[in-house]
């Protein structure tokens, strides 16, 4: 997201082609707290496998958000233990040859542990986080330049011989829409939109897809972005605000309910930066980053520890909400100048 790409057709490395070809049982695995890029991509690319014969199944560990029960296939998702999964799977099927890690390039985002004598394919737009080492078995496809995992894929399904119907297409559009801000963030290129055509020509409405995005709250959700706002500081064009667990509590929200939270305060003309602050315990919180122009929010979360693009990058944090606070400000400040 936020990211500037040139108007090139992304290229599937051969590898992955012939090895994809060449596998059986595989188990399709994205990032914990999953959003549209993570869900359409995953989904659509196992129905593309599922297609070509193989044995396939998709994993997210925190299960898929409300409004995105909308797309055909999510219900393909398991998020019940790994290991019994796994377990159950190759009971049936066979030993796993292969986990594909999608919109994700570490295992440890994905919650999951590896088989023995598994190989992994990484398909990813983000930047791996500054101690990314590659895990032992593995093919890493990373586009930083891509809009969206969704592009990615889309050229993979068409790499691989399979039709884009309807219900590849739904998933893919939603994946890239949620990506480039519904065709509003820097890249969006000639390209992007050109693909989206096509996947509207497959009979996705992008009005069914917005309405289901955007225009689908439950009341909870919009109390729980009342009590975020509430919190807004404006301090040399950073915003902040975060939510607490007793503000999940009061309003009966969860996590998955502040996806976006952190593009609100972006819209204000004089802030620069948007940082969102989300409780995950006692002394750990979840920092979303969004900034405009130049600022690059993803050398920040990489410092972190964490990773993403220029204009969107996330990490995990522990101290108090006011150190928090503060060691994020003065890194944005030493990145700013």
């Amino acid at each position: 997201m936020g990211i500037t790409s040139p108007s090139t057709v992304i290229s599937p490395p051969k590898e992955i082609i012939e090895f994809l070809k060449n596998s059986k049982n595989l188990i399709l695995a994205t990032h914990i707290n999953p959003e549209g890029d993570a869900i359409g991509s995953t989904v659509a690319l196992g129905i593309a496998l599922e297609r070509l014969g193989k044995n396939t199944l998709l994993y997210d560990r925190d299960g898929v958000p409300n409004f995105y029960r909308f797309l055909p296939g999510h219900e393909r998702f398991f998020n019940s233990d790994f290991k019994t999964l796994i377990k159950g799977f190759q009971e049936s099927r066979g030993p796993v040859d292969t986990i594909i890690l999608l919109d994700c390039n570490t295992i440890e985002r994905a919650a999951i542990e590896v088989p023995p004598d598994t190989t992994i394919l990484i398909i990813d737009h983000h930047e791996p986080p500054e101690a990314f080492k590659k895990p032992a078995r593995a093919i890493p496809w990373i586009e930083p330049s891509a809009p969206a995992t969704g592009v990615m894929v889309y050229y993979l399904i068409k790499a691989l011989g399979v039709e884009i119907d309807y219900e590849i297409a739904v998933n893919l559009y939603t994946a890239i829409a949620i990506d480039t801000g519904t065709f509003r963030y820097s890249n969006t290129t000639p390209e992007t939109l050109n693909l989206a055509a096509e996947l509207l020509s497959k009979g996705v409405r992008p009005e069914q897809v917005s309405e289901a995005l955007y225009d689908s709250w439950s009341i909870n959700r919009f109390k729980l972005l009342i009590e975020c706002l509430n919190t807004l500081e404006i301090i040399d064009g950073i915003a902040i605000t975060y939510v607490t667990e007793e503000s999940f509590k009061k309003t009966g929200t969860s996590q998955e309910d502040t996806e976006n939270f952190s593009n609100f305060p972006r819209m204000i003309r004089d802030v620069k930066v948007s940082v969102f602050l989300r409780q995950i315990d006692a002394n750990k919180w979840k920092a979303s980053l969004r900034s405009k122009a130049d600022i690059d929010v993803g050398e920040v979360a990489r410092a972190f520890g964490g990773g993403g693009h220029r204009n969107a990058a996330g990490f995990i944090i522990e101290g108090s909400l006011e150190e928090i606070k503060k060691k994020i400000k003065d890194r944005l400040k030493l990145v700013a100048k």
